[in-house]
């Protein structure tokens, strides 16, 4: 394989811009990324002790809504809080009957002990922790949870693991394995304020290999590459998972990484 040229690390876009990014993707977002299986709200329900029909739940980095659909469809009571106009703007478009408001984690819109349940999907690691845990705990009512979660690549699947080195490489000068460990929960909460549970459920979805490669593109590394090299690694890319998946059609095997703490009841 001939890896594109490397971008020197001190060109790469930071934080904020990557955080940004998805707002001018927001459709290739909404029709390419993996929801959310039902074992994991299965484990909502199990780990909070109560059922998600009727709870009051803040999505919070909404997104497109990926997430907020599938606990709408759960019956809970959700409204959803996304920073990006972009983003909101596919969200409304895809959930018109779910509220929107616009706002992030580390300042929310929301009236203090109002929410039995905050949810981040994908979305905790755009907040600062410092200021987030300290809202998510003055939102939530006495005894409410604040769940976060990531969809991650299963590393023990082997075509999964290439994939990953490859990606590694492309990116040499972003430290994506840092990024990796977003779901330590010393990491989700460095102010101890809450203590955590983490629970692993695998899932997995057999796409068209045009949807996956679609997939990965809407994650903000690529988003912010330029569009040469990004184009040199799809096309790379495609030809890797072809001699893996000839059919055309790609296994995704994923793991859902979930923290959840309670706040205290008093």
């Amino acid at each position: 394989m001939t890896t594109p040229p490397t971008a020197n690390a001190s060109a790469q876009p930071g934080h904020g811009a990557r955080a940004h990014s998805f707002n001018a993707a927001a459709a290739q977002y909404a029709a390419n990324r993996p929801s959310y299986p039902p074992a994991l709200f299965d484990a909502l329900e199990e780990l909070t002790g109560r059922p998600l029909r009727g709870a009051r739940v803040v999505d919070v980095g909404a997104g497109t809504g990926l997430a907020t659909a599938r606990l709408h469809e759960r019956g809970a009571d959700v409204i959803a809080v996304e920073p990006g106009a972009g983003m909101a703007a596919q969200f409304r478009r895809t959930l018109p009957g779910v509220p929107v408001v616009r706002g992030n984690g580390n300042a929310l819109p929301l009236a203090g002990h109002s929410a039995d349940l905050l949810t981040y999907a994908q979305a905790w690691h755009w907040t600062d922790p410092a200021l987030a845990v300290p809202e998510a705990l003055r939102v939530l009512r006495p005894g409410g949870a604040l769940a976060l979660w990531w969809n991650t690549d299963a590393p023990d699947v082997p075509w999964i693991a290439d994939a990953g080195r490859r990606i590694d490489r492309h990116f040499a000068g972003l430290n994506l394995a840092a990024e990796k460990r977003k779901f330590d929960p010393r990491f989700a909460d460095p102010t101890g304020s809450l203590d955590f549970v983490h629970r692993v459920v695998r899932w997995s979805r057999r796409v068209p290999l045009d949807t996956h490669l679609a997939n990965v593109g809407s994650h903000s590394a690529f988003l912010t590459d330029t569009e040469e090299r990004a184009a040199a690694f799809f096309a790379e890319e495609r030809r890797h998972l072809l001699s893996v998946f000839p059919d055309g059609l790609v296994e995704e095997t994923y793991d859902v990484h979930l923290l959840l703490g309670t706040s205290p009841r008093t």
